[in-house]
Parts: structure tokens; sequence; C-alpha cells
């Protein structure tokens, strides 16, 4: 029992700080508050007067004492770093506040309770938890209830920590059977509580829940037909999570288990069914269920269809007014943006462009709710309406069923989709649109044969009178954008490509905002689909989405931006022309002129222009300068706030993505304008090239990312402007490249990689470049040798190996034996380029120096070479002396050392 008692002057002033804080909505007052309670934390015995407040303070008004418990709840996690006599006072006192009349003094404690549980686990507070369940038999509603609610959240927060061994017994052993006879208790919310503490022993595999596995599954199934929605919701959701943790004990009970999701998959409280659809979503992602799963289709796959359909609840959200185009946007309806890093160099491969050219992202031009265009995320937060839904979730079953079942999923469907697709009942009309679109990756070989028809159909369904119907036809047209941009006669074109590419123009345009989003960002799949097919048609498609500038309010704006982004990088230098950028710029620097720089709407801005200033070259030279000037001023105050709040950590952290895109946009300017910026460059207020060292020692990856990109444009454009600061920038270049750098260090270590092999090429065989050879080979090298290196980092490190050998073989061609495997396993299926073909043309220069150091490996070579298609001339020339060397070295052994395909190979391409 701790002796522990407050100074009378000590209690006075904290008690007058909480009152104060609950007393003054000011903020200024708050935070002048907030800053004395910091102060007391470094008083040992803070806590206990938290306590002393929250649970002896009778006659103190319940608000004041609940903010006191919680106080102490955020300092529970050091709380064991407290005297004995500090936590002991603690631990008595926060269990006679549980046991308070007041619900809101109750409740605070509660939460006590369960972060001090947290923190000093069930072994040194065995009270607590014998506490707890004592009062689950209690005839005190009330309590047994709270108590219950801080069981559930305890094991929500730390099942682990639950199933543990305390002193020569484990709570679990008695806890579960507690559990699983109060889920047959008269009170739902007993009920509710007991299924919901269950269900979080599944995913740790608990032995004390599994020992009862029996007893629990029979639990569920006798719950299956509570009548409480919320308890069999967690009926729904425990089946879930057993299917994944323990199949073995669902699947010979899955013929009532899959009746049972069925039928709830339909029932009438949509939070029920959507934890039912749940399950189907689960079965479908786990492989090795799917022969069980199977047979199921034919009765599942119209069940899925059906709850595709808008519920009343979507339709109070989503049916607002028909043409809202001109009606500002609310700030609830912007979602936020997240710019989630700068430019990314890496080596496009021969199998992401040949084996599956339409696979990009799953769902990609996404789908949602109130939208239809984001990805099937549960944690997608869509502005009010109803989240991750039971049509969202339906339908992200079925995308993953048709990646499954393909073609035995559309013959069950297609009987359905007809007559819907043509129902005079808008509502069905629009799920099974939606239902093509989220079959089209799984079925397309399957649908293929009848695109011919749905396309037009899809095209036709854009002058729908319901935006809802226009919106998705949007949506389902763009996941066929690949089909519709694969044309191989004119007929195809004109029945297909321009119509779908004329009609989603419209609906770029169209009066509803919803309908306006959904066609921009079919159109920009599109885009990004057709790539250099879509030249022809510049004029039109600029001037449509320029008109859209004057139409869009601010949420479509920002998928404008990126619409015309895409199109810039889908068509490349075909914007050059001056007629193309006379109508594409005036927009786009009206928005640019009436934004600030802080302004978030800035950033996406920022964003499109890195394309355009690309795709339009020298024909943005009349724009150039006063973008450049802010770009380089937006680096410079990011850095100054960043400066500050390293010096100042009380400051609000500065937004990272405006220095980003800023270093982006002048990447974008470096490489559209070429070395006619360096006088801009020479000229500026602030030096950039001293900016971008600052960038490279930030301590935020995707800032050292987007700098490291900068780094590597500057040498390929400005290497005369560059080249005083290499011996500055090459020590952090050094340290950047790591072979098994962490998930979020990858793009910047690439980046670093590739901008090193930029600035080799450019010294050439300039001696100056020979002093960081040895450094760059020590961190590169290593990528290669590492199995756990990224495949992307093992990519660009060897053809910054092979740029460097192009440039001063001498110090590297000794050591060609120790990673001229590696080197061709790393480049063979890279997609053939200059950049491989230089690395390539450094390859061959350290085995003409060292023909001993690829002796044992030359198997791996010819295997590399052979793949090559279009090798430049003076490549070839490289590759048909170096095999003929060797083969001529090796003489009859030749036919029994290189496997017949590469002697084909060989055969077809050089003549050995």
């Amino acid at each position: 029992m701790s002796t522990w008692t407050p100074q009378y002057a000590g209690l006075q002033e904290v008690l007058q700080v909480i009152r104060d804080s609950t007393n003054s909505e000011s903020p200024e007052v708050q935070k002048a508050n907030t800053m004395r309670l910091q102060t007391f934390t470094t008083v040992p015995d803070y806590s206990c007067y938290l306590v002393h407040i929250l649970a002896q303070l009778k006659d103190e008004d319940d608000r004041v004492r609940a903010v006191a418990g919680l106080l102490l709840k955020n300092m529970a996690k050091t709380l064991n770093k407290s005297a004995p006599e500090v936590i002991n006072y603690v631990k008595q006192n926060v269990l006679i506040a549980f046991a308070s009349p007041s619900k809101e003094v109750r409740n605070a404690a509660g939460q006590v309770v369960v972060a001090l549980m947290g923190a000093l686990e069930v072994a040194q507070w065995p009270e607590a938890l014998m506490q707890l369940m004592q009062d689950l038999d209690s005839q005190n509603p009330q309590q047994q209830e709270a108590a219950f609610g801080v069981l559930e959240k305890a094991c929500e927060d730390y099942p682990k920590k639950l199933d543990v061994e305390v002193n020569g017994t484990r709570p679990l052993d008695f806890m579960v059977p507690k559990f699983i006879a109060l889920a047959e208790d008269p009170k739902a919310r007993i009920r509710a509580h007991a299924l919901t503490s269950l269900s979080h022993f599944i995913p740790i595999q608990s032995q004390s829940l599994f020992a009862h596995i029996d007893a629990y599954i029979a639990c569920l199934f006798k719950r299956a037909g509570d009548e409480d929605s919320e308890v069999r919701r967690n009926v729904c959701s425990s089946l879930v999570l057993l299917l994944v943790a323990r199949p073995d004990r669902l699947i010979p009970e899955m013929n009532l288990v899959a009746q049972f999701m069925l039928y709830t998959t339909q029932d009438k409280d949509e939070n029920v069914a959507l934890e039912a659809c749940e399950f189907w979503l689960t079965f479908a992602e786990e492989p090795d269920l799917v022969h069980h799963l199977q047979p199921l289709i034919p009765e599942l796959a119209p069940v899925l269809l059906k709850c595709m359909v808008y519920s009343e609840e979507d339709l109070l959200w989503l049916d607002g007014v028909d043409e809202d185009a001109e009606q500002a946007d609310k700030e609830s309806d912007i979602k936020p943006r997240h710019y989630g890093g700068g430019k990314a160099h890496g080596l496009e491969s021969m199998a992401s462009a040949e084996q599956n050219p339409q696979a990009k992202s799953k769902f990609a031009g996404t789908l949602d709710d109130e939208d239809e265009f984001d990805d099937f995320d549960p944690d997608f937060d869509d502005d009010g309406s109803t989240e991750w839904n039971l049509r969202k979730c339906a339908a992200a079953a079925l995308d993953i069923l048709a990646v499954r079942f393909g073609d035995q999923l559309l013959n069950i469907l297609l009987p359905h989709l007809n007559e819907r697709l043509h129902s005079q009942d808008w509502l069905q009309k629009e799920s099974a649109i939606l239902a093509l679109g989220a079959m089209a990756e799984g079925c397309i070989d399957a649908i293929e044969p009848h695109l011919p028809s749905i396309v037009p159909y899809l095209i036709q369904t854009l002058n729908d009178q319901k935006p809802l119907v226009r919106s998705i036809a949007c949506w389902t047209l763009g996941r066929y954008a690949h089909w519709c941009t694969q044309f191989e006669t004119e007929e195809q074109r004109n029945l297909y490509f321009v119509p779908a590419m004329e009609g989603l123009l419209r609906m770029v345009l169209d009066n509803n905002k919803r309908v306006q989003e959904a066609g921009c960002s079919a159109f920009a799949t599109l885009e990004e689909d057709a790539g250099s097919r879509l030249a022809p048609y510049l004029e039109p498609i600029l001037q449509n989405l320029m008109y859209a500038f004057g139409k869009y309010q601010q949420k479509n704006l920002l998928i404008l931006y990126d619409a015309i982004g895409t199109l810039a990088d889908a068509v490349g230098n075909a914007l050059e022309n001056p007629k193309f950028v006379d109508i594409l710029m005036p927009p786009l620097i009206q928005k640019w002129s009436t934004l600030a720089d802080d302004d978030d709407d800035l950033i996406p801005l920022l964003e499109c222009l890195s394309s355009v200033t690309m795709a339009t070259g020298q024909g943005f030279a009349a724009y150039a300068q006063p973008v450049f000037n802010r770009a380089i001023a937006i680096v410079h105050s990011s850095l100054v706030a960043w400066d500050e709040f390293q010096r100042n950590p009380d400051l609000d952290e500065p937004d990272k993505p405006f220095l980003i895109v800023a270093l982006d946009l002048l990447s974008g300017l470096v490489q559209g304008l070429g070395h006619t910026i360096e006088p801009m460059i020479a000229n500026s207020q602030q030096p950039l090239l001293s900016l971008v060292l600052v960038c490279l020692k930030h301590p935020q990856a995707p800032v050292r990312q987007s700098a490291y990109a900068l780094i590597g444009d500057l040498a390929i454009s400005c290497f005369n402007i560059l080249r005083p600061f290499v011996p500055q920038l090459m020590p952090e270049v050094v340290q950047q490249i790591e072979p098994e750098p962490k998930p979020e260090f990858i793009s910047a270590s690439n980046n670093a990689a590739w901008s090193v092999g930029e600035i080799a090429l450019r010294y050439g065989p300039d001696p100056e470049f020979h002093q960081y050879v040895e450094p760059l080979m020590s961190r590169l090298v290593p990528i290669l040798l590492n199995p756990r290196s990224p495949k992307s980092l093992m990519e660009n490190a060897a053809v910054t190996i092979g740029r460097i050998s192009l440039v001063c073989p001498e110090p590297v061609a000794p050591h060609l034996h120790s990673f001229a495997q590696q080197w061709c396993q790393a480049l063979w299926e890279i997609k053939d380029n200059e950049e491989k073909d230089s690395a390539f043309r450094g390859f061959c220069t350290l085995i003409q120096l060292n023909p001993n150091g690829i002796s044992q490996h030359f198997l791996w070579f010819c295997n590399a070479v052979v793949k090559w298609n279009t090798p430049s001339d003076e490549l070839r020339e490289m590759f048909r002396k170096i095999l003929t060397g060797f083969k001529q070295m090796s003489g009859a052994q030749w036919g029994t050392q290189i496997p017949p395909l590469i002697q084909e190979g060989l055969r077809e391409r050089y003549g050995i």
C-alpha cells in the first residue's frame, strides 16, 4: 500500500491549470496551459497528482477529473521508469477511479487502465486483470460493460502481451472460456464484446484460443442467427480471420459456412453484409483455397453482382444535382493529396513491356464510391460517403475472382450482365457497367471477343441522362483503354479509338462534376496507353483540356493537371510545336500567377509543369525565366524553413512536397531547355548548385531523390556548370549508394547511382575523374553481389559500372571476374536503349583489357548478348570481335560449351 500524499500547493497548482484548460477555448490560452502542463512532467511524482485528482477529489468537477485521467494516460508509457511508490499509488487509485459512479471519470480511468496494462504488462499488474475479470460477473450492468470495454481494447491493442505465462499460469487460459461463455449473455453488448475480444487472438495464432477452437467455432455458428446486427457482424469478421489463420478448421464445414455467408452478404444491415462480403474477398485472395472456392462461384457471382447496386444510403450521398459544374466545391469535397516522392530513375525491362502491356496498377483508373476513381482501398476516405462499403467490396471481390476464374466467371455472369445492361432501371444498368470494369483485368481474354460490341455500348452510354451512369461508363471505358488504343487498321481506329477519345473528351467538359472527374481520369488512362498515337489529335485535345480550366472547380482542377502532365509524357516532343504551346501555356501560367508559394494547389501544378517543360522543349523558352526563378525561390525558402525547424523543433515541420516538386520542375526545365538554360543558372540570385548540395544532405529521402535526379539532368545538359561542384557532391553520392538500403531510401540510391554514371560519361577519359573510381566501385559492386539488393538498384548499379568502365576501364578491369556474372544477369532483361548500350560498351572494354576476367562467366555474357535486339553499330562490332576471339580460342569445345539456343542466336545476329 503506497503512503504517498500530495503537497497542497502543488496539488492546487496542477488543479488550477487543468481547470483553466477546461474553461477556455482560446487557442492562445490552451497553448499556454499545454506548456505549463508540459513543465510538470519533470516532477517525479506528477503522475500521483493526476491520479489523485482523478480518483480522490470526488467534489471536483467530473470534467476536470477526466482531463487529469487523460493526461495520465498520455504518460503511461513512461510510468514504469518512476519510483515504486509512484507506480503503486497510480495502480491502486486508477482502479478506485474505475469503480466511480461517474461515467466520465470511469471512462477516463478505463483508458488509463488500458494504457497502463500495456506499459507495465500483466506480470507487473495482475491485480488489474483480475479486477476486470471479476467485474464481468458484476450485477451492475454499467460496471460490467465498462470492464468488458477495457478488456476488449486491451485485446485489440496488445493481444500478444496477454498471451503470456504469469506465475505459472496463462491469463488467456481462463479468459478465453469466460469470453466464450459470455457470448451467450442475454445482453447484446456483452455478446458483441465477447466475440470481438476473442477475434483479436486469431491473427496471433494464440494457442490458448486454439485449445478451445471447437467450442469457439460452435459458439460462432450458434450466434450466426443472432437478432443483434453487431453480433452478426462480429461473427462474420471472426470467420474471415479464421479462414486465413485456420482454414483447416473451416474447410470441413465450408458448405455450412458458405451458405451462411451467401445469405449474410445480402443482410438488410449493410454493415453486416459488408463483413460477410469481406469473407469472399479474403477467400479469393488466398491462392491455396482457390479449389475450395471454385464450386461456390455459380452461387456467389450473382450475389456479388447484386451487392454492386447502389444502396439507398449511397444515393443519399451521391445522387445530387445533375448539373453542378458551377457550384463551388466545399472544403470537405477536396481530398488531401499526398505527394510521395520525386523523380525516380528506372530501366524498363522487356518483360514489363511485353508480357502484360495492359497491367499497370491494380484497377488503373481506380474506383470510388463517390467518384469511381480510387483503388479498392479500405483506408480510403471518400469525404462523407460510406468509405469502404458493400458495393466497393463486392466489386473488389469480383476483380480478384476474375483473375482466378476468368472464363468460368464470365460465362456465369454473362446472362445477368446482358439483362442488366439493357435494363430500364438505371441502377441495374450502372451496376452491370461497374462489373464489366471490375472484370477487365482478369477476364480480358474471355471478354475480348465481346469488346467490339461492349466498347461502342460504353461510348453510347456516355450520353445517358444519369450522371452516375455516365461516370461509371467513363471508368469502365478507361479500364478497356488499352484495347481501344491498340488498333491495327484504319477501320478499328475509326470504330473504337477515335470515338472513345472523343467521348471521354466530351465527358471532361460535362456539366456534372463527378462526370468531369471520371472523364478526366479515364482520359488520362487513355493517354498513357495511346502514347504517340494521340499526336495527330493534339490540337482538339488541348483545346478541350484548356477549356476545362475555365469550367472546373478546385477539386477537378487537380485531376486536370494530372491529365495534362500525362498527355505531355505520352506525346513527348510533339508538344514542342509553337501552335500547341500557345494553346497550352496561357491557362497554366494564369493559374500559376494566382497561387501563392505556400498554396497546396501549387503542388499538382508544379508536377504538371515539370512534364510540360520536358515535352515542349525550346517551345517553353518564352515562359522559362519566371518559372525558373520561382522554382529556385521555393527551393530556397523551403530549405530556410527546414533549417529553422531543425534549430527549433517547436515550430511546425515544413511541407516537403513544395521542395520536391520545385526540384522536379527544375529537372524538367533542364531536360527541356538543355544547355540553353545555362545563363539562367549562372545569373540566378540564389545559386542553384549550392542549394542542390544542401538538398543532398536533407534527412528526408524523397528530397535527396529529386536532388540526385536534378544532378543527373544537369550532368547531361549543363556539365560545365556542374563540374566545379563535383568534388563537393561526390562524397554525398558515394554515401547514398547502399547495397541494401531501407525501402524508403531505394529511389534515392537509384538516382544517386544513375547520376554518377551520367557524370562519368561527361568526364570522358579526363584523368580528373579517376580519383572517384575506386570509392564508387567499392559501393556499386557490392550491390551486384548482394542477393537482397533491390532489382532496380542492381540495374542502375550495373549501368553505372559499365559507364565508368567506358571512360576509365584500367582500374576496373582487374576486378571483372568478381562481378561479371551478376552484371550480365542484372541487365540481360532490360529493354534496349542508349543507357544499356553505353554500359555494354564499357563492359566489352573491360573484357578486351582482361579476357581472363570473363572466361569463367562467358556463358552469362553470351546469354546477355543474344538478348540484344538493336545494339548500336559500335556495340555490335565489339560483340562480334569478342565472340569471334573466344570461339577461336575455344576451338572444338565451342560447340559443347555454348547451349544450342544461344549458338543459334549468335549465328543469326553476329555470324558466329
